[in-house]
């Protein structure tokens, strides 16, 4: 789970285009205040991420596309914070919305409400045996420092153990897993995390004699270093089937199940944190299930509240009665909220009826043809294409030999698809490589598919010609 990653530049209306069409209904609901009011505003009164804010205003959002304050169409190619898994104003889910915010919304934490057991019981009945109990939670953040204190509880160590380009969350435990962005200038951060290199196929220089990948070496020579530093404490390993903010680096096939073996001969738990992964995204319901591993604790977010701040850590009944037994204790202001637990249902009886993993495989497979044909068009530029379903990375070069990062020609790219209608994201942390991150709702259309790959292609042209 992470943050959308922004260029940096102070924001400026793009100026509309011919490809962008306008929608007359797409008003600001702030009519009376001008652009250079807007941005003046947000730049005195929000406090900044840690990024730049995008150039852009947007007012509407309706299925997969945005809208302007001037009606200017924008494809939303990133679902808003990698999360609208069934686009903007999904019919269902305004009517569930609707329904539950004007009769059960919000109750005191220890009060269980239907929506929260209709969930709990739709999530679990798509989970293999194992995933048995649900915690439901506001952020990935929230879920992931459930989750790892509920492994520290179980197996009485302390250390984690997450991959060098994680993001698990901002909160003390998940940011302390978190190894991309976010750890400096607050001192010590939670004593005992430690890092396996993450199996960067594109970059590894783990090779076998006739330049393939060596993931399992790289995979036990990190395991062996984190064995010389550990106190003997060893409690979890937190990890996203496709690590998603470190560039969609996809897990070697094969590499679940050898992690998920060391893990246990340390009795460590293994924990899958599928805030972007999950429901449907990549092709299968949940990403574990792509090696039919099963995790000991399974976190999800983002696609579980299809825009909605909801969040679930779900575990075995014995790791449960465990901690339980042992004075587990996690209460937050919005646990078990019935609002977004109701909406959490409706996003599972939609992606199981609609069959989500099937329309994610076969639109994923027409974007990742459409990258791939860029990538022919651009191999000086284009270094790698990966990812699976709708959760697809295009790596970004200077030169093909070096592999050197094109992070600046990445950044002038978005920034060009922005104003020529297609919102996408593209990764600019510190230390990591330019990687545009497209994750459109499973609902988009096989022709939002094309038309995106067409605005792609012509920034691409219009940029590269600027070299």
């Amino acid at each position: 789970m992470a943050p959308i990653a922004t260029t940096t530049h102070q924001p400026a209306h793009a100026t509309p285009v011919s490809l962008k069409e306008k929608d007359a209904n797409a008003s600001s609901p702030l009519a009376g205040r001008s652009n250079e009011e807007f941005w003046k505003t947000a730049n005195d009164k929000l406090v900044s991420f840690g990024g730049g804010w995008m150039p852009v205003r947007i007012v509407k959002a309706k299925g997969t596309v945005l809208y302007d304050e001037e009606g200017n169409r924008l494809l939303d190619w990133t679902s808003g914070q990698m999360s609208s898994l069934l686009g903007h104003g999904h019919p269902e889910i305004v009517d569930t919305v609707t329904k539950y915010v004007a009769n059960l919304d919000h109750l005191f934490s220890p009060m269980v409400s239907d929506p929260v057991l209709d969930l709990a019981e739709r999530l679990t009945a798509m989970l293999p045996k194992g995933l048995d109990k649900c915690l439901f939670l506001s952020t990935g953040s929230e879920t992931n420092e459930a989750a790892l204190k509920m492994a520290k509880m179980y197996t009485g160590g302390f250390e984690i153990v997450s991959l060098s380009a994680s993001y698990h969350g901002m909160t003390h435990g998940a940011g302390a897993a978190t190894f991309t962005v976010g750890r400096k200038g607050y001192g010590p951060q939670v004593p005992g995390n430690f890092t396996l290199p993450v199996p960067y196929a594109y970059r590894s220089p783990f090779r076998h004699p006739d330049g393939s990948y060596d993931w399992k070496t790289e995979l036990d020579y990190g395991w062996d270093l984190i064995d010389r530093q550990s106190t003997g404490s060893l409690a979890a390993c937190l990890v996203e089937p496709i690590v998603s903010t470190g560039g969609i680096i996809t897990l070697p096939d094969g590499y679940l199940t050898a992690l998920k073996e060391h893990c246990r001969k340390r009795n460590m738990l293994l924990i899958m944190d599928e805030a972007q992964t999950g429901m449907a995204r990549t092709g299968d319901m949940f990403g574990f299930q792509h090696e039919g591993v099963v995790p000991d604790i399974l976190t999800l977010s983002k696609t579980l509240g299809c825009g909605l701040p909801l969040g679930a850590t779900i575990t075995s009944n014995e790791i449960e009665a465990v901690v339980r037994q042992r004075g587990f204790f996690y209460l937050t202001t919005h646990l078990n909220d019935p609002l977004v637990c109701a909406v959490g249902a409706k996003v599972c009886e939609i992606v199981v009826r609609e069959d989500m993993p099937r329309q994610a495989r076969e639109k994923g497979e027409l974007l990742r043809a459409g990258l791939l044909r860029l990538q022919e068009k651009y191999p000086l530029y284009i270094g790698d294409v990966r990812g699976r379903g709708l959760l697809q990375g295009i790596e970004i070069i200077s030169d093909p030999k070096t592999k050197s990062p094109g992070s600046k020609l990445g950044a002038a790219v978005a920034e060009r698809c922005m104003d020529l209608g297609l919102s996408c994201n593209i990764v600019s942390l510190p230390a990591l490589s330019g990687v545009f991150r497209l994750a459109p709702p499973v609902t988009i259309t096989p022709e939002e598919i094309e038309e995106g790959l067409q605005i792609m292609d012509r920034a691409f042209a219009e940029e590269v010609a600027k070299l």
